[in-house]
Order: structure tokens, then C-alpha cells, then sequence
């Protein structure tokens, strides 16, 4: 009977959270990214994100778990494009759909997905964002008004009618970038991503 209940909250899930978020208030500050471009922002902080940026049916990479499952279904009812997969596990033709969608889209990812560790970069977004030859925008959250879960990655849920608060920053990222720059790229975007947002 349990695991009949989960079954029905889980298909439930994407239709409850798409309701949750037409109560709340999104403000952004920073430059919107445009098109084509990567955006990134942490794992447990994606439901803001997602939300806001619906409207511009950006691409969204998810990964092929159960729970990626699940925010595909959200997601494809938001609008998005859905790429299954991950770009830091070898996953040869995800990535190299990632790659080609970040030429002409903006492309969503959570670096520190799928599993963690939390608020650490891996370095799929900026070597996305130099192989496609497109800017790299990451995006910081703030909820005050918001419950947290107890998975790896504390997963941000705001209440309704909760206030959010998103920050796009730009990194460049040079053309001609050597392994050398690329590693200091992403420890200044880890850096960028976990400082608070205004």
C-alpha cells in the first residue's frame, strides 16, 4: 500500500510543483543570458531556475535516474527540451547533444549533479561553454521563505508566495583557454556560485 501511495504522489509531483510555482515572486538582477548560452546553478537551488527561465524554452540537461525522470516530466511540461544523461560521467552522446544544442540554445545544467558532492563544480558547464564557443552565466538563489530537504543536496523547495531572489553573473570564457585556465575557471565559478546572492 506504501509504495502504491509513492507511485501516485510521484506522478502527482510535477503537476504539484508546477502549481507551487505560479505563486512565486522570481526577481532577477544581472544581465539575462542570452542566446546561445550555458547556465549553471547548483543542484539543490534548480526549481527557481527552472521556473524562471521557462518562458525562453531553453534546453535542459537531466540525468537518467528516477528522479531525473520526474523533473523531465516537469520540465517537458514547462516547455524545455530535454537532453538525458550527464555531462561528467562519459556519457559520450549526451554530451555531445549538450555540446550541439549550447551552439544555438541556452542550455540549463546543475554542475554538482547528479549526485554531489554538494556546491562543488564539476567541469562539464565550463568546458560546455568552451567547446560550443558560447558565454557561460551562472546563477545564484536566495529563499528565505522555503523548506529544505534532507537529500545530499538539500533541496531547495519555496513555499507559496515565497520571495526569490536570482543573480546571473557572467564568466567569460576565452576561446583560446588552456587546461591550465579552464581549471581556474572553475574554481572562480564554484567560488562565484556559492557566494550569496544579493
Amino acid at each position: 500500500m506504501l509504495k502504491s501511495f509513492r507511485r501516485q504522489l510521484a506522478k502527482l509531483g510535477p503537476a504539484l510543483f508546477r502549481l507551487l510555482a505560479l505563486t512565486w515572486r522570481i526577481r532577477a538582477r544581472g544581465p539575462l543570458p542570452p542566446e546561445p548560452a550555458v547556465v549553471a546553478f547548483w543542484h539543490g537551488e534548480m526549481l527557481p531556475v527552472w521556473k524562471h527561465l521557462a518562458a525562453r524554452r531553453p534546453h535542459a540537461l537531466v540525468s537518467r535516474s528516477r528522479d531525473g525522470g520526474l523533473l523531465t516530466r516537469l520540465l517537458e511540461g514547462w516547455g524545455y527540451t530535454v537532453i538525458r544523461g550527464s555531462s561528467s560521467k562519459g556519457n559520450k552522446e549526451a554530451w555531445t547533444e549538450l555540446v550541439t544544442a549550447a551552439r544555438r540554445h541556452r542550455v540549463l545544467l546543475t554542475p554538482d549533479g547528479p549526485r554531489g558532492p554538494a556546491r562543488v563544480l564539476k567541469a562539464g558547464a565550463v568546458v560546455a561553454a568552451h567547446r560550443a564557443g558560447v558565454p557561460l552565466y551562472l546563477c545564484r538563489v536566495r529563499c528565505r521563505w522555503a523548506i529544505r530537504g534532507t537529500h545530499w543536496d538539500n533541496f531547495l523547495i519555496p513555499l507559496p508566495g515565497a520571495a526569490i531572489a536570482l543573480e546571473f553573473v557572467h564568466l567569460p570564457v576565452p576561446a583560446d583557454a588552456d587546461r591550465d585556465t579552464i581549471d581556474r575557471l572553475i574554481d572562480e565559478a564554484q567560488q562565484l556560485l556559492n557566494a550569496a546572492a544579493d
